[in-house]
């Protein structure tokens, strides 16, 4: 399928090239107000060899030479092809070009001779050819010269096209790329949590741990079959936040203070997926003592299309994994950066007591590629 269109682009750009050369010869016809047929050889061998020179310049001279800043090569061949076809014009085509015509000779009788001019002197009929200026000659080659200059801008442009669409290109792919690895960082860690959150209810034997493994089945079924699209629907991703507080809550004696309120409407509104919730995985790993109870309060408010997120917990004084802590946060940071560059505010306060998070987000103006 791919291949045809290839095929097909080439086509059209034939025909587009076919069209617009038959336009200008045309278009030269009926400035001259002639037939085809009445036109003289040069005009068509003119023409022929400006194709020639257009295309030998657009895909040979500019590419290889000029974009390679070789400019006394690229102006050496250049001028030497349109010395070269001048020549053969003027020589077999043009040969008005070498010798005047025969109105420019000076007729016998406009002479002067005969006693009656110069007494004395006895002259003869002399033939008088007038010389055409240089310029005269070099005339046809500024239609070469336009030719060549028309194919050098076209080349270059189009080049400068290119290049910027392929650096386009290549920071679409390297974001996207870094987005999926990114997010595959985050599915082992937050499954690590819940598989802490589950392991500290079984080895209590709690008759929760059902309950929790078809919540923590449920979080899994909507991270493998929703999160591969560029975005994810907002209702559907505070739903999971939702569903994972509710996974927390089984293991945790002291749930008073575990709140969470939506207001706003989540609908028809689309956010990267998985954004969150690392600030609510970290919410739970440091706001829970060893007591078993949380203090985790979760506010989300929807205007329009901006999002305020703000989350607090408290901080809970225990030694932290220096090689594993904080990932999520880092994670979330580098993702806000390259999703929403100047639409987003992400502001982190820390006292002796309380770990705060305030995230405020445009929806609308997410950076999306091509996944």
């Amino acid at each position: 399928m791919q291949l045809d269109t290839l095929k097909n682009t080439g086509y059209n750009k034939i025909l587009f090239h076919c069209a617009i050369w038959v336009f200008f010869i045309l278009t030269s016809l009926i400035q001259f107000y002639e037939s085809p047929f009445k036109m003289s050889n040069d005009f068509y061998i003119q023409w022929v060899t400006g194709i020639v020179l257009f295309y030998l310049n657009y895909f040979y001279l500019v590419p290889n030479y000029l974009l390679q800043k070789k400019y006394w090569l690229y102006f050496l061949f250049a001028f030497g092809l349109i010395a070269i076809f001048m020549v053969v014009r003027i020589n077999f085509f043009i040969p008005e070009f070498r010798h005047l015509r025969p109105e420019n000779i000076m007729p016998q009788r406009m002479i002067p001779q005969g006693p009656h001019f110069f007494p004395g002197e006895h002259h003869t009929p002399q033939r008088i050819e007038m010389r055409q200026p240089i310029f005269f000659k070099l005339g046809p080659s500024f239609f070469y010269i336009l030719i060549i200059t028309i194919s050098a801008i076209i080349r270059t442009l189009t080049e400068f096209y290119n290049n910027q669409q392929n650096k386009l290109i290549a920071e679409t792919h390297r974001t996207n790329t870094e987005l999926i690895y990114l997010r595959k960082q985050t599915n082992p860690h937050f499954l690590f949590n819940s598989l802490n959150s589950i392991y500290s209810l079984a080895h209590k034997k709690s008759d929760l741990v059902p309950d929790a493994i078809v919540t923590l089945s449920e979080l899994m079924r909507y991270m493998l079959y929703e999160t591969d699209n560029k975005t994810v629907a907002l209702e559907k991703e505070v739903n999971y936040i939702q569903n994972y507080i509710e996974l927390q809550k089984l293991r945790l004696n002291n749930i008073e203070d575990i709140v969470i309120n939506v207001h706003g409407d989540t609908k028809n509104k689309f956010i990267e997926p998985l954004l969150l919730i690392s600030f609510v995985e970290n919410a739970f790993k440091y706001g829970t003592d060893y007591k078993g109870a949380a203090h985790v309060k979760i506010k989300i408010l929807i205007t329009d299309n901006n999002l305020d997120f703000w989350i607090e917990n408290t901080i809970e004084n225990y030694v932290k994994d220096p090689e594993n802590s904080g990932i999520g946060l880092v994670n979330i940071q580098s993702r806000l950066d390259l999703l929403y560059p100047n639409a987003h505010e992400l502001a982190i306060t820390q006292d002796n007591k309380y770990y705060k998070v305030h995230l405020n987000l445009k929806l609308d103006e997410i950076k999306t590629g091509t996944h």
